[in-house]
């Protein structure tokens, strides 16, 4: 007489999650040995967030440590124009960045890890904007929140302003708008953290901190004759290639 299969079906955590949930007990074959959990970034996120209901947090110290500065980030306390109130509005209880772990707005850039570029950047304010960016400590992530910060914005044909903070520091997440609202700031956080937990601690896909050699700290533009010497940063800022056909039919 062939053997039954219990009615009780077994534990999923004695399962292998890499193959199809079985019994512990192959028809008419013997009990075979459980199999050993797979590492942790062997599983799809549906199989990790099954296990989270049962307690159980898999995870790797990469994960961990992107994880941990993804949900600490502090903004460096200043502001340029209109953009700026939005910002301000954002720490209000009514859209409470504090949700994201980004309340803390340092005055200190020594003490900053992001910098959210939030409005108007004129020619005059452009090296204060580049000398606190170099003042901020890596790791450091730029946010060009708004029209103004990312080209200049209706003001881009004014002589005394810039066309985008992008020409002098690196930018990482630009937020478009005139201005943006808190809620378009907070999907810009949201997506920053997203990078900043896909960055690796090694290999092509390391944070920009831990790759050899790598720029912190840039140029200040100084005031000359008619504009901003050099009127941008040449390892920062390339200008676009716009394609133009020929005119022939």
């Amino acid at each position: 007489m062939s053997e039954t299969t219990p009615t009780s079906s077994p534990s999923p955590l004695a399962q292998p999650l890499d193959e199809p949930r079985r019994s512990s007990q192959s028809a008419g074959g013997p009990a075979s040995a459980p199999t050993p959990f797979p590492a942790a970034g062997s599983i799809s996120d549906a199989e990790r967030e099954d296990l989270r209901r049962h307690g159980i947090l898999l995870t790797s110290l990469e994960e961990l440590y992107g994880w941990g500065r993804s949900n600490s980030i502090w903004p460096l306390q200043f502001g340029l124009a209109c953009c700026a109130i939005e910002m301000i509005a954002s720490a209000t209880a009514r859209f409470d960045i504090a949700r994201f772990g980004a309340e803390i707005f340092r005055p200190s850039p020594r003490q900053a890890d992001l910098m959210i570029v939030s409005g108007t950047v004129t020619k005059k304010m452009a090296p204060q904007v580049v000398r606190l960016w170099n003042q901020m400590p890596e790791p450091k992530y730029c946010i060009a929140m708004g029209a103004c910060a990312i080209s200049g914005g209706p003001f881009k044909q004014g002589y005394n302003v810039l066309k985008g903070i992008d020409r002098y520091i690196p930018v990482d997440i630009y937020i478009p708008g005139c201005p943006p609202r808190p809620e378009a700031l907070l999907h810009g956080l949201t997506q920053l953290q997203e990078k900043i937990r896909a960055e690796r601690v090694s290999g092509p896909q390391a944070a920009r901190h831990l790759q050899p050699d790598p720029a912190s700290e840039f140029p200040v533009p100084d005031h000359g004759e008619k504009d901003l010497v050099p009127p941008s940063n040449p390892e920062v800022f390339k200008a676009p290639v716009l394609p133009r056909s020929s005119g022939k039919g």
